[in-house]
Formats: structure tokens, C-alpha cells, sequence
């Protein structure tokens, strides 16, 4: 009897050891991560807590991170960890070892923390520094209402290893809580399950209870209100815009019933938008759940909104099915414009779809100009190792991405090519993938599977756009334009009466067709006439800026309307557009005593890209 008990005992341990572990063993293969120090297939973190404090007057974060681990027998686990100041760190609670590895200048510092087999979570106290890339914190001067003061991140690309130690590689995901304290008289958000309205301790507490990538943690803390726009879709804005936000964003519900249809149920169960201060780096940035955008796409009419869309579009490419280094940026982007198009074909019609779908194509010409000299930035797949992974979020993997997927689906029909797509995203949903595991896809999927043959190669590994191009003819809409901008040039008259119903589209071709050697008398009459100097669209102005930069037009007292222009938004394709046509034009000089003063009242993110253009130092 004793020695069947015994082999029972044993057979339970046996049992039990090789339940632990499968469950401590990692089963998913990680790529070598060039702008990550992790090695994640040794230990890696799946769920973090954390419990932090906002600090206004030192302007720093700080607090706890405390992490579940997965480890394949390893002695430690390595974090990304970027300008932050480490101050204790736990294993199984209790204090342990670790490291900080010499400080490179794109990627921080290495980690290191001693583990054992049996170590299930760690800890790390810590605090963020005045170098902290992804914070930018803004004086209440600086804000809508300007009372008071205002807090936001941006992860994207390897910035969440600035404020929060994390392995900090797209192709990690975790689930994440948090609770951080703030001024109560100011509201707490993040990319996770929302408050409504403020507490009044200043203490918020969120789940995120869907694995996502580092990149999308995102905060931000302010003088917020919160309005639906349906039991699932709804704003956040300072006080002062939540009228002009929720109007411009009224077709949110819309926008997610639409694309529920054409991609299969929403996977985040809440779709919120936050408009941010001027200052914020990108257009819009797509952190699930809760969107963060810029207020430069508040024109009044809705005719911006496909960024909002873009965002949304997100929610499966990018979000759901996510790019595992930032080599493959293109499966986000290039999958995410494809989507936005068919959301707002579906939305508002095929001739508002497709004169995106045309200035987007221009843009891309003019982007496939820039990289004359440098004709790898234009290959889908790239190599930034060594790098920072901001030089390959260009215009290449957004439009020649969606070219790519709207030739592909010119080759095999639409309706063939959106089984595939719907394919694509439950099949990988909630992972990440390469551009090499997207072409095993493609081809047991769509292309052998429907005797098509297409060379993928060309489109991914190689510079420039393939000669098979879906070609995006002119809408009837831009050809009138062209028209007008012709008879408006050759009569010597401009009126208004044929423009009263043109888009912001329509105008961004009008000024974007202006002849290279138009007269200066024109730019006075059209100025006058239409007066885009003091246009309250931030897109209108941002491409008559440039236009007026390029034929040296000066009227309408446009040079200080420029300056205000650039000390006042901080968004990086308007101001960097600005900033590339003083350089070109021989106003380097000019140009840089704006920047010096308008330098920090930018985001990091922002101040990045326009050191390198201006060849600014401090």
C-alpha cells in the first residue's frame, strides 16, 4: 500500500512539475528586437501594475511597476529602461540585484534584474527625469482653457521605456492595470477602461484587460469632461472645445458600425476620442480605446474626420494584429490607410474615398522625391537597426502600404480580397507579426489559393513603386478645381461663387496645383479673396504656408501669421512642412530663430525631427 501511495505521490509531483511548467515556459518564438534589450524568449512580462503618483510642480512620475513573468529558466530578465532614475527592485517581494547597462543614445539602458526559476512577478520603484521623451508637460497657458496645467505620453514608437521600465518591443503583450493620483481638480485617462467624470481624491484606478503592446500604454491627466456620443463612443476635451469635439465627432457611432461591418466585431468594447493640446506630435495616435488626437483636425465641417476614422481603423490593424519590430511598420500603416478608405467609402461615398485615396497618392510622390538620394527609405520593409525607429514612420509605409493592398485587390476583386482581409485579422489577432509571416499569409491565402501570381517581392523588398500600380484616376471633383484655378489664372478674376461648396480637400488641391512661376499679383488676389492667411483650418493654412514660403509672397502680413503658426502648434508634418520650405527656400537662419523660441513648447517627438532637419543646436 505504501508503495502504491508513493507512486501516486510521485505521479501527482510529476503532474504538477510539468503543469508549472508549461506555465512558466514561454511558448510564443520572439524575433531578435534591434531597438529592445529584452530578450523575452529568456523571461517575459505579461501583465504589469501600476501604482503612481503625477507630480506637477517637479513635473516627474513616480511610483511602482509591478510585473507577472513568464520565464524559460533564466537568471534574469531584462527591461528597456530610457532616462529613468531606478531606486529598488523586488523579486517574489523581496529586494534582488539588478543593473543599468551603458546609456545609448536611442535605446537608454539595458535592465538587468536577478531572477530565479521560481520568481513569478518583480517590482521596480522608480521615478521619471526631466529627460523623459515621452511627457510633455504643458504650462495652463498652454492649454485650450488656460487655467490649468496639462499632462500627456506617446509611446510610439520605443518612448514608453521613458516613463515606465518595460520590455519595450512591439511584440510583447500585456494586460496592464493602474492607479495614479493626480491634482483633484484634474481628471486622469488612459488607454484602458475609462472615468466618465472626476474623482474628487484625484485617484483613478483602470484595467486594460486586453493584451496590447508597450507602445500603446498612453496618459493623460487635465481639465477634462467627458460626452458620449453613443453607450460605446464618446469625447474627452477641455471645456472650451467639448462643443466643437463633439460636434466634429458626432458620426463616431456611425464611423464603428461601418467598420464593425466590413472587419468583424470591434475587439476593445469602448471607442473614445481625446482632443489634446495644440502641441501634441501627431495627427492622431491610435491607443486602444481611447484615441488621442490633435485639435488641428477641428475645422468645423467634418471634413478632417478621416483621421478619426484612421484611428479607429486602427482598432484591427495595428492594434489587434500588430507589427512585431519596427521594421514591419508598413503592416500597420499601410494595412490601417486601406481600412480608413473602405470605412469612409462606405460612410460618405466613393468620390470622397477616392480624393483621399488621389491627394494621398501625391503626397506619396512628393515623399518618393524626397528619398531621390536615399531610395532604401522607400522599400516597405526596411532595416533601421542602429537607427532610430522614428526615421521609418514616413509617408512609404502609409501610402505605398495601401497601394500595395489596393493592387493586390485590384488583381484578385474586391470581394476575394476582403475575405482575405477579414482572414487576416481574426487569424492573428491579439499577436504580432512579420513582414515575412504577412507573405506565407498572403500567398497560402489569397495568392496560390486563387492562381494569381504577383510579385510581392518587388513591392516589399525593393525602392520605388512597382509598374503594376493600381492607377487612382482624378475624381471629377479635383478636375473641376483645376479647371477653376486655370480660369482663375487666365481671367485675372477670382470669385467666390464657385467655391462656396468645396471641401477641404478641394481647397488643399486648389492651393496645392498653384503654378510653380504664378505671378505674386495672383497669391494677392486669391489672399484677398479667399483669405487663407487667417484661415482657421490648420490644414489650409499649413499648405498656403508653404506655398507662400515657395513663391516668396509676403502680403496679408503672411510672414507673422507663419511665426504664430509654428509657436503655436506643435504637430510634426505641419510644422516640419513649414520648416523644410523655409530651409529650401534659403530662409534657414529665419527659420531657426522661430524654432529657438518655439522649440520647447514642443513634444520631444517633434523637437526630434526638426533638430535633424535644421541641423539645430543647442
Amino acid at each position: 500500500m505504501k508503495k502504491v501511495l508513493f507512486v501516486i505521490a510521485i505521479s501527482i509531483l510529476l503532474i504538477a512539475s510539468c503543469t508549472v511548467k508549461n506555465q512558466e515556459s514561454i511558448s510564443v518564438k520572439y524575433i531578435d528586437d534591434p531597438h529592445s534589450y529584452s530578450q523575452p524568449n529568456q523571461a517575459v512580462i505579461t501583465h504589469l501594475d501600476l501604482d503612481i503618483d503625477v507630480d506637477f510642480n517637479q513635473r516627474i512620475i513616480s511610483g511602482m511597476a509591478s510585473y507577472k513573468i513568464d520565464n524559460n529558466n533564466s537568471s534574469e530578465i531584462i527591461l528597456d529602461s530610457k532616462n529613468l532614475d531606478i531606486m529598488k527592485v523586488l523579486a517574489n517581494g523581496k529586494e534582488t540585484e539588478y543593473s543599468l547597462g551603458e546609456h545609448d543614445e536611442i535605446l537608454g539602458q539595458a535592465l538587468t534584474i536577478s531572477i530565479t526559476n521560481r520568481t513569478k512577478n518583480i517590482s521596480i520603484y522608480y521615478k521619471t527625469t526631466d529627460k523623459t521623451e515621452a511627457l510633455q508637460w504643458l504650462d495652463p497657458q498652454q492649454t485650450a482653457d488656460k487655467i490649468h496645467p496639462f499632462l500627456f505620453t506617446q509611446g510610439e514608437p520605443i518612448y514608453t521605456r521613458t516613463w515606465i521600465p518595460i520590455q519595450d518591443t512591439p511584440q510583447v503583450r500585456l494586460t496592464y492595470n493602474a492607479t495614479v493620483r493626480v491634482p483633484s481638480e484634474l481628471m486622469s485617462v488612459m488607454s484602458a477602461v475609462n472615468p466618465k467624470e472626476k474623482s474628487e481624491t484625484g485617484e483613478y484606478d483602470f484595467i486594460m484587460p486586453q493584451a496590447i503592446s508597450p507602445y500603446l500604454i498612453a496618459l493623460a491627466v487635465g481639465d477634462i469632461d467627458y460626452r458620449a456620443v453613443s453607450n460605446r463612443t464618446g469625447i474627452y476635451a477641455e471645456r472650451s472645445m467639448i462643443d466643437k469635439v463633439h460636434y466634429e465627432f458626432s458620426d463616431l457611432e456611425e464611423m464603428l458600425i461601418v467598420a464593425e461591418k466590413l472587419y468583424g466585431n470591434y475587439p476593445w468594447e469602448q471607442y473614445d476620442v481625446i482632443v489634446l493640446p495644440p502641441s501634441f506630435p501627431m495627427g492622431g495616435m491610435e491607443n486602444p480605446r481611447l484615441t488621442f488626437a490633435t485639435p488641428t483636425i477641428i475645422a468645423g465641417d467634418k471634413s478632417l474626420t478621416s483621421l478619426i476614422v484612421h484611428e479607429l481603423a486602427h482598432s484591427w490593424s495595428g492594434n489587434l494584429v500588430t507589427n512585431a519590430g519596427w521594421d514591419d511598420f508598413w503592416l500597420n500603416e499601410g494595412f490601417t490607410v486601406y481600412s480608413e478608405l473602405r470605412i469612409m467609402e462606405a460612410l460618405y461615398g466613393w468620390e470622397r474615398a477616392e480624393i483621399l485615396a488621389y491627394l494621398n497618392r501625391q503626397l506619396l510622390g512628393k515623399t518618393l522625391e524626397q528619398f531621390t538620394e536615399t531610395p532604401d527609405k522607400t522599400k516597405l520593409k526596411l532595416n533601421l537597426k542602429g537607427s532610430n525607429p522614428k526615421d521609418g514612420l514616413t509617408f512609404i509605409p502609409y501610402h505605398k502600404g495601401y497601394l500595395f493592398l489596393r493592387t493586390l485587390e485590384e488583381a484578385v476583386g474586391r470581394e476575394v480580397f476582403d475575405v482575405f482581409i477579414n482572414d487576416y485579422y481574426q487569424t492573428h489577432a491579439f499577436s504580432t507579426i512579420t513582414t515575412e509571416q504577412f507573405i506565407a499569409h498572403l500567398n497560402e491565402n489569397l495568392l496560390e489559393k486563387n492562381a494569381i501570381v504577383f510579385d510581392t517581392d518587388e513591392w516589399i523588398y525593393q525602392a520605388g513603386i512597382p509598374d503594376n500600380q493600381a492607377t487612382i484616376n482624378k475624381p471629377d471633383k479635383l478636375m473641376q478645381v483645376e479647371q477653376e484655378l486655370k480660369h482663375f489664372i487666365e481671367s485675372n478674376t477670382v470669385t467666390k461663387d464657385v467655391t462656396t461648396d468645396w471641401t477641404t480637400q478641394e481647397w488643399i488641391h486648389f492651393i496645392g496645383n498653384l503654378p510653380k512661376d504664378i505671378g505674386n499679383k495672383h497669391l494677392v488676389r486669391f489672399d484677398k479673396t479667399f483669405d487663407f492667411t487667417n484661415s482657421t483650418n490648420s490644414r489650409i493654412a499649413m499648405d498656403w504656408f508653404e506655398q507662400a514660403i515657395n513663391h516668396n509672397y509676403h502680403g496679408n502680413n503672411v510672414d507673422a501669421k507663419i511665426e504664430q503658426f509654428l509657436m503655436n502648434i506643435g504637430r510634426v508634418w505641419y510644422v516640419g512642412t513649414i520648416y523644410t520650405a523655409m530651409k529650401s527656400n534659403g530662409r534657414t537662419e529665419e527659420a531657426l530663430i522661430i524654432y529657438n523660441k518655439a522649440r520647447p513648447s514642443y513634444h520631444p517627438v517633434t523637437v526630434y525631427y526638426i533638430d535633424n532637419l535644421l541641423g539645430f543646436q543647442e
